[in-house]
């Protein structure tokens, strides 16, 4: 079954992609979720438009992003973490924490996706993020682990 994805879906597609799925994964999950729609003549028509509207807002937020990320480079998030007596962390800090300490300190919301770590984060200590924003657009947030 060929769909046009609606949202950017983990492990299938980027949104407004023409991808082909089975059948039974269509019909019973990404149609009935609203994250796609069957790719006939009059959606693959209406597709250049949603594209073109998507583009034009994207263009609008283009400054905002940019502020944005003007401001994340002078920010550093202090993430609590329980760790042993050597500084090595329980378990590890993920994007989700990252997201949500930038909602809570900052009150930025981001998406966790658009956040990606460099390396693996186990120790007390500072690191950095790249967050992507926009496709052009790309900012860098520091942020420390420090024992609770």
């Amino acid at each position: 079954m060929e769909i046009i994805l609606l949202k950017d879906v983990d492990k299938v597609g980027d949104k407004f992609q023409t991808i082909t799925v089975k059948n039974g994964f269509g019909l019973n999950y990404l149609i009935p979720q609203k994250l796609a729609v069957v790719a006939n003549s009059s959606n693959k028509k209406r597709l250049a438009e949603m594209v073109r509207r998507e583009e034009a807002h994207a263009e609008k937020m283009l400054d905002e992003y940019q502020e944005l990320a003007d401001k994340l480079q002078h920010i550093v998030l202090k993430i609590g973490a329980k760790a042993g007596t050597s500084g090595k962390i329980f378990g590890s800090v993920t994007n989700v924490q990252i997201a949500q300490a930038l909602k809570d300190q900052e009150g930025i919301e981001v998406e966790r996706r658009k956040i990606s770590l460099d390396e693996e984060v186990k120790q007390i200590g500072t690191y950095a993020a790249d967050l992507n924003l926009h496709k052009s657009i790309d900012a860098k947030i520091n942020f420390e682990v420090i024992q609770e």
